[in-house]
């Protein structure tokens, strides 16, 4: 299922939400830029499971300094279909969330979302040298979070029904549920993989999604009257 547009407006500006995608955007630039030496970027500042791991047990650099990518990695994208699938899940959930959560909240709540992501993987791929970058796991935290507070907000969603697409009016619920339940099985056939096979970090999505939905109802953000916006209305 591909989520084209949500029936939820928000009440004010998502200034947040466009200052991450145009970030993630600048530093995507940059990726393209730096040419050769991009392999020696991605190592450095993209989130590599075992040097964490060394620098545990074996004291190879500071901690800290290890664990620095948790951080960076999330702004970093290895390619155009990953940085624009990101930014257009960020941009059709984040306004509601930012909107939900307050802008300085949910800027913090971003970053925490996308280090739970981080740790999350790491945990699952202690010796994994395969660098791993995205915002994927912060975003998973919005994903979550909206759906604790608009399970019944509508989604236009292009569902593939082969051989035809069809556009359906479907509830976050379904939709971001459906998400999640995918990235959960796949990221339980994925621990039969070598850790070093690469591909997608599905336990950073069921990371930050988790978080994200613990948050959000922590702040009592499904308490709210519905809206009408969010109503489930046949289409």
């Amino acid at each position: 299922m591909i989520p084209l547009r949500d029936e939820n407006p928000a009440s004010r500006a998502p200034v947040i939400t466009r200052a991450l995608i145009v970030i993630n955007v600048v530093f995507f630039l940059y990726e393209l830029l730096i040419g050769s030496n991009l392999r020696d970027f991605m190592f450095q500042w993209g989130l590599v499971p075992l040097r964490i791991t060394w620098a545990l047990e074996r004291g190879t650099e500071p901690v800290i300094q290890a664990g620095t990518p948790l951080i960076t990695s999330m702004f970093l994208h290895g390619g155009w279909m990953h940085l624009i699938g990101n930014m257009w899940y960020l941009a059709l959930f984040g306004d509601n969330v930012e909107d939900r959560l307050g802008r300085l909240r949910y800027l913090g709540f971003y970053l925490l979302a996308g280090l739970a992501g981080g740790l999350l993987h790491y945990a699952f791929n202690l010796q994994s040298r395969i660098p791993t970058v995205g915002a994927s796991g912060a975003i998973a935290g919005v994903l979550g979070a909206y759906v604790v507070a608009f399970p019944r907000a509508r989604v236009i969603t292009l569902v593939p029904l082969f051989p035809f697409f069809q556009l359906m009016a479907l509830p976050a619920l379904v939709v971001l549920g459906f998400w999640f339940v995918f990235q959960f099985f796949t990221g339980a056939l994925s621990l039969a993989w070598s850790a070093n096979a690469g591909g997608t970090a599905w336990w950073g999505h069921i990371g930050g999604f988790v978080f994200g939905a613990f948050v959000m109802a922590l702040v009592g953000g499904g308490r709210r009257p519905v809206p009408r916006s969010e109503a489930w209305v046949e289409p």
